[in-house]
């Protein structure tokens, strides 16, 4: 059985229905145009599947990590579904994206006595290893990737009463591959499906 089954954290996704919502996707690569293949790729894709989604590129808003924290705030509460896109280091998100969070996510704002403003949206993880499968077992790292990352995610969502969707994950899309021409249309490719899973996931959520 899988954390996601075990979890129970997870909307039912069998109902399918055509209503528009207002996307926001999050990315949490720290330089997403000059060294990330995959997820550059599954935001390439991702837009043009879903063209009137927000693109939040926190890399190029927030070079010395000083987050605009209203801006940030406004984004959420347009948003029906909040998608963090970010890749896997050192078995977590990078830094800034938990600094995104630390900051935007305020007692009073997502959490708290009076911290509703994101209770009822959707929230999707989204995210790519570089290492293969076989790197996330519980003999190799002691849990499973869903185990290492969606932990706090779950966490969150309960929290800030945000409807957890399924999550959409890619193994082994290292950016160190890149040079070999087999390996980096391999990866755009994978990239591409990712993007395709993730919307699928989106779309299927929609009432």
């Amino acid at each position: 059985m899988s954390f996601a089954e075990r979890s129970r954290d997870y909307v039912d996704l069998t109902i399918k229905t055509e209503n528009n919502m207002n996307v926001l996707l999050v990315s949490g690569h720290t330089n997403i145009k000059g060294d990330s293949v995959a997820n550059k790729n599954i935001i390439q894709e991702f837009e043009n599947l879903m063209p009137n989604a927000e693109i939040d590129l926190l890399d190029e808003l927030y070079t010395d990590f000083k987050i605009d924290v209203k801006a940030e705030q406004q984004k959420l509460l347009r948003a029906d579904v909040i998608v963090l896109q970010f890749p896997v280091w050192w078995y977590s998100q990078p830094s800034l994206m938990h600094k995104w969070m630390e900051d935007t996510f305020q007692h009073g704002f997502s959490h708290g006595r009076t911290g509703k403003a994101l209770v009822g949206k959707k929230l999707v993880a989204s995210f790519t290893t570089g290492a293969p499968a076989e790197a996330y077992t519980l003999e190799v790292s002691g849990a499973t990737l869903e185990e290492i990352i969606m932990s706090p995610i779950v966490g969150t969502a309960r929290l800030t009463g945000m409807t957890l969707l399924e999550p959409v994950y890619t193994y082994g899309v290292s950016y160190q591959t890149r040079n070999n021409p087999e390996a980096l249309a391999d990866m755009v490719e994978r990239a591409k499906e990712h993007a395709r899973r993730l919307v699928e996931i989106i779309k299927k959520s929609e009432k």
